[in-house]
């Protein structure tokens, strides 16, 4: 197999799920505010997951107006990082593991759709920080996903580097950034045409 000298990771749905702790956030912002009417689900925020910020804000209050939708976004969002940098998400079986496995030959990176913090509350709460040299997200940037992955692979002088995502999102970001895409099955995407599928992220140790 072709040598990667990088990786580069999508956040939810590849290393850890937030579905849970995004939920209660969620109801607590819904009893602040009258404006929002409609208890939003597990599945309303997996519809969201990989989504930028103005597309979140569309799916979880579309029915309120611009500035407004966008402020109680930012609110639950904000909510949901404080909680995780405490608490932490759920980290998928073996992550811890398979991290440490792969930092001992490849460089490894983040790029997620998310706000500043929201990366970081991940790198904290899992103690995996050490493994990962560099990380981007379109809240810093106000870029997309492909772009954010090119920037990221510019500033670090990445040569021949492969993303790992579970939605058509992180494919269609791979394809801007012109690199590889490893689709992760078992996340919140279904994808159907990838270089290559893995249904377990210990699968990645047979690929690397």
């Amino acid at each position: 197999m072709k040598k990667y000298d990088s990786i580069i990771f999508d956040l939810d749905g590849t290393l850890w799920s937030t579905l849970d702790s995004c939920v209660e956030v969620l109801k607590e912002i819904k009893k602040r505010h009258q404006e929002i009417t409609k208890d939003l689900t597990i599945d309303d925020v997996k519809a969201a997951t990989g989504l930028t910020f103005p597309e979140t804000a569309q799916k979880f209050y579309g029915y309120l107006e611009k500035d407004l939708r966008e402020k109680y976004t930012k609110e639950a969002i904000e909510e949901n990082v404080k909680h995780l940098m405490i608490h932490g998400g759920i980290l998928y079986k073996h992550v811890e593991e398979v991290i440490k496995e792969l930092a001992k030959d490849y460089k490894l990176y983040i790029v997620s759709n998310c706000i500043e913090g929201y990366i970081e509350s991940f790198l904290t709460s899992s103690k995996l920080e050490k493994y990962f040299l560099d990380f981007e997200n379109n809240g810093r940037t106000g870029l997309s996903k492909g772009e954010n992955i090119k920037l990221l692979m510019n500033r670090n002088h990445l040569s021949n580097p492969i993303y790992i995502g579970d939605t058509i999102k992180d494919k269609e970001a791979s394809q801007y950034a012109n690199i590889p895409f490893i689709y992760a099955s078992y996340g919140f995407g279904k994808v159907d045409n990838y270089d290559y599928k893995i249904d377990n992220i210990s699968d990645l140790l047979h690929i690397f």
